[in-house]
């Protein structure tokens, strides 16, 4: 199971109570308080890893929950801290705290029984990030973010002793930790981004210039989830490229899976604009490119003013020639670099350029 979006809860712990203790020890009349301080809450801590590649951990266990740190003691002890809770994020997820007017209501009991619950922790259309608070971007291995602080310890009455106050009684709770809803999103991040129509080729291409292994079918949507590839270049460098799930025409108001293919366009350098130029599918590859082109400008205006190219796919293909030929009229002035990555011809010429314009 591949999950790239969840709503979660997250709660730290409570600090600790002051204890009220008075020192009793033998030839030691009236030795004064002697309560000690209580431990700090735990904290939700998350930490971005190379080794976790989704979000599917959280789709079992939703809750993140840290203990409360332990009560004072006399003799001045202090309660014991509780220790944080680590939990391992992808590279590249982005957090969102979620508004309270979005949590959804307690089950009451009176619901009808085909009422989704609404506890459920994966939303299938995800929620509008528009809505929420970006709260961080964990782009970096090891960029440990506290989602939520744990409690103070209270105060013992020993801190309450003064020379009028002989014997206090006094002491505070521990405060409360942090606690809310949060949002989860990952968005892979590559240099690269293979975007196109499904059955555009993406799948093989990717397979064919790194050691990626995708699923490749003569159908449509073979590919449901992004894969990462890695690029070995020449003089020892190498860069990644993402194969994005095939794109539908209204994938920026998400339809289909639009919304879960576009997520992880974002981050990419470089869009490579994957077009079937023989119109195997019985598209037009200048409506293709037109198409995709807005799509993602719609999802996201930035994209479209990162550097892409156009890969025309299926030159093996007898239509293809004249096709390409219409093709170039019709945009002289993207970068247009002929292969077919089923025949593998051409590859070497895609993965030289990627590495100059990424490298």
């Amino acid at each position: 199971m591949f999950v790239d979006h969840i709503r979660i809860y997250a709660e730290a712990g409570d600090g600790g109570r002051g204890a009220v203790s008075f020192r009793r020890e033998k030839f030691v009349p009236r030795g004064g308080p002697d309560g000690g301080d209580g431990g700090r809450g735990g904290s939700v801590i998350l930490r971005p890893s190379d080794q976790v590649d989704n979000l599917v951990s959280f789709y079992y266990d939703p809750k993140l929950k840290a203990k409360s740190g332990n009560s004072g003691a006399g003799r001045q002890k202090s309660g014991k801290s509780a220790e944080d809770k680590i939990a391992l994020v992808p590279v590249g997820t982005a957090i969102y705290r979620v508004p309270d007017r979005l949590i959804p209501a307690p089950k009451t009991g009176f619901e009808d029984e085909d009422d989704e619950p609404s506890e459920k922790p994966l939303q299938k259309k995800g929620l509008d990030v528009s809505e929420l608070e970006l709260v961080a971007d964990l782009t970096d291995p090891g960029q440990d973010f506290v989602l939520c602080q744990g409690g103070k310890g209270g105060k013992g009455n020993i801190h309450f002793k003064s020379s009028i106050n002989r014997v206090p009684v006094e002491y505070t709770e521990g405060t409360s930790g942090d606690r809310g809803y949060y949002y989860f999103e990952l968005r892979k991040i590559a240099d690269a981004g293979l975007v196109g129509y499904p059955n555009a080729g993406k799948s093989t291409l990717i397979s064919r210039i790194s050691a990626a292994h995708p699923k490749v079918a003569p159908y449509p949507f073979t590919t449901l989830t992004p894969m990462i590839g890695v690029v070995q270049a020449d003089h020892f460098g190498r860069f990644t490229v993402a194969d994005i799930p095939g794109l539908i025409e209204g994938a920026h108001r998400n339809v289909g899976l639009g919304h879960d293919f576009l997520r992880h366009v974002v981050r990419c350098k470089l869009l490579a604009f994957v077009i079937d130029m023989a119109g195997s599918e019985g598209r037009n590859p200048c409506d293709d490119l037109a198409r995709l082109r807005e799509e993602i400008v719609l999802y996201d205006p930035t994209l479209g003013q990162r550097h892409w190219l156009v890969v025309a796919n299926k030159m093996d293909l007898p239509e293809s020639e004249e096709n390409l030929r219409i093709f170039r009229i019709r945009y002289p002035k993207p970068e247009i670099i002929p292969i077919s990555a089923d025949q593998s011809t051409g590859v070497d010429a895609l993965k030289l350029r990627l590495a100059e314009l990424i490298l």
